[in-house]
């Protein structure tokens, strides 16, 4: 059974907790016999940090500032147990209080994410992290560039909105029918909710986590970045007032790229269904990119 203590499980695959490029690299040109060997090798050798390390390490620092274990943190793998000692021993010579693992030997391990009862599941490979979505699991793929890590303690996750923390049934609209068809839609539904998206449970889990705080040292910041802008953004709001979830900022750009803001909220990670938005970001923040709705179909 889970620890009753935990607030929000996360799982992430090993390529996204760690840098595998070199050990990914010996697989691909020498085969299995050589990543095996290159693995145990080096198995005392620690791994860099991949670019969901820094996200990882924050959101377990939510438990040591609570003193309990609100955060449960999942390494799923494609290794063997034998092959992954190396992941297993980097996470302890980075002092990640991770203890939880599943590894498949070459098989998709996404489908181990409902059994541990997971919130979240990030990982480098599309494929899983359809899989999940697919299961119900907030899922996303993690790409770009590493960000530095921050000198902020604080965690700072930002959200798109249409098809990720909301259904994707207003987008749905601005795609088939243009934007003056969904401008008008949403001002005529600005009083009835938005569907729930596939990260709403998620974002419910950090809200949960950030009334433990007073507001003025709470460790979590969570910000929407959406293209919506007048007047579709009133249906948001009361949306999230439905929803009794606050977020602490919330930009609508109108249409405006988002890197720029997200690079001034300072983002540890971001997450978004278009894919043109997770290519112009990635310099500036880590990137989720979230394969849902219909500009994925």
């Amino acid at each position: 059974m889970p620890d009753p203590d935990t607030v929000l499980t996360v799982a992430i695959s090993s390529r996204a907790l760690f840098d595998l490029d070199a050990s990914d690299a010996v697989f691909r040109n020498h085969g299995l016999d050589a990543y095996r060997r290159y693995q145990i090798d080096r198995e005392n050798e620690r791994l860099d940090p991949g670019d969901g390390f820094h996200f990882v390490k924050k959101l377990l620092n939510i438990n040591r500032l609570i003193g309990k274990r609100r955060v449960d943190i999942i390494l799923l793998s494609r290794n063997s147990a034998d092959t992954g000692l190396r992941v297993f021993n980097s996470i302890n010579a980075h002092e990640l209080d991770i203890v939880r693992a599943a590894f498949s030997s070459g098989e998709s391990p996404y489908r181990y994410a409902a059994a541990f009862g997971c919130d979240l599941f990030l990982s480098t490979e599309p494929d899983d992290v359809r899989g999940a979505l697919g299961n119900g699991i907030a899922a996303a793929t993690l790409l770009g560039s590493r960000k530095a890590e921050s000198t902020s303690e604080a965690l700072r996750i930002a959200f798109d909105g249409d098809a990720v923390l909301f259904s994707d049934q207003a987008d749905r609209i601005f795609h088939e029918q243009g934007i003056d068809a969904f401008v008008e839609s949403e001002a005529r539904a600005a009083d009835r909710p938005l569907e729930g998206g596939p990260f709403k449970s998620f974002l419910m889990g950090l809200h949960q986590l950030q009334r433990e705080f007073d507001d003025t040292a709470c460790p979590i910041r969570t910000a929407l970045v959406t293209a919506r802008g007048a007047p579709a953004h009133e249906r948001v709001i009361k949306t999230l007032r439905a929803w009794d979830i606050r977020l602490d900022e919330s930009l609508f750009l109108g249409g405006r790229d988002k890197a720029a803001f997200l690079r001034a909220y300072d983002a540890d990670v971001f997450f978004d269904d278009q894919a043109a938005n997770c290519e112009s970001a990635p310099p500036h923040v880590a990137i989720g990119h979230v394969p849902h709705g219909v500009r994925n179909a």
